[in-house]
């Protein structure tokens, strides 16, 4: 699914506009942005990455300690 999304200052202009153009493309949904208030990723002095988000690495850890040596076969 595509979101065609018309922010709100221009949705009486476009809104029609874009939902007629786009009637016969299923894959096509014309909706208007109605968010409103401060966008949350950009709080008052968070400049940065969220502390709070923890990576974690999920690939398998190898177990601590060293392997014996190989033996060659000779």
């Amino acid at each position: 699914m595509i979101y065609c999304v018309i922010p709100q200052a221009l949705a009486d202009e476009l809104y029609e506009k874009l939902t007629e153009y786009y009637r016969d493309d299923p894959n096509v949904k014309v909706i208007v942005d109605r968010r409103e208030g401060a966008d949350r990723r950009r709080e008052q002095g968070n400049t940065g990455p969220d502390e709070r988000r923890q990576v974690r690495d999920r690939r398998h850890r190898r177990i601590p300690g060293t392997f014996p040596p190989l033996h060659s076969g000779d």
